[in-house]
């Protein structure tokens, strides 16, 4: 079972904050989080539509072999491609572009692995828009966890329950620094928050 999301803090502003990373503000992210928000504007149907904009239009870089590294969002959308961190990047920015509270959660796998949380119906859900064309089996659900991959303890995994408003320092700097080119994935992400 995997542990209860926690907010690491009390504010819900701070999940609808933009700063260089989730810049939100863009034009392009405005125009496709306007694109995305339904008929009636129901923020479950908005938030539902820019997960499976993420998940199934930007396309996982392992999965792609795509030799390009992405961190901001505006550039991950531009680009339509992503690790799973600059996925998760695009996803909040999209949902705060359209008032829904989003952050930022890891798993420690084979190494770390980011994903969302949203804040809908007076409870944090956690989402992974990483993609499911390696076996993934990431869906949208506010009810019950449906992340990309289960958690092995017995591997040394691990969930980490915290909601942080803003991506992992560990995670941005390592994709800023990282040189793009064939397969700068395999070696060295970041294994631990």
């Amino acid at each position: 079972m995997n542990p209860r999301p926690v907010p690491t803090s009390d504010r819900l502003s701070d999940y609808l904050a933009a700063d260089a990373v989730i810049d939100h503000g863009h034009p392009s992210i405005r125009t496709l989080a306007d694109a995305l928000r339904p008929a009636g504007g129901d923020p479950a149907e908005a938030a539902r539509a820019a997960f499976l904009f993420v998940r199934d239009e930007v396309d996982h870089v392992i999965d792609a072999a795509d030799a390009r590294v992405t961190w901001r969002a505006s550039d991950v959308l531009r680009e339509r491609v992503g690790i799973c961190y600059a996925k998760a990047h695009l996803l909040a920015a999209l949902l705060r572009a359209q008032g829904i509270p989003a952050g930022f959660c890891y798993q420690e796998l084979s190494a770390l692995h980011g994903l969302n949380a949203v804040y809908l119906h007076g409870k944090w859900s956690r989402l992974d828009a990483r993609g499911n064309r390696t076996g993934a089996g990431g869906e949208f659900s506010l009810d019950a966890e449906k992340l990309a991959w289960p958690v092995d303890p017995d591997r040394g995994e691990r969930d980490h329950p915290e909601i942080h408003p803003a991506p992992a320092p560990v995670v941005v700097d390592f994709l800023m620094k990282t040189e793009p080119g064939p397969g700068w994935y395999e070696n060295g992400l970041p294994s631990t928050l």
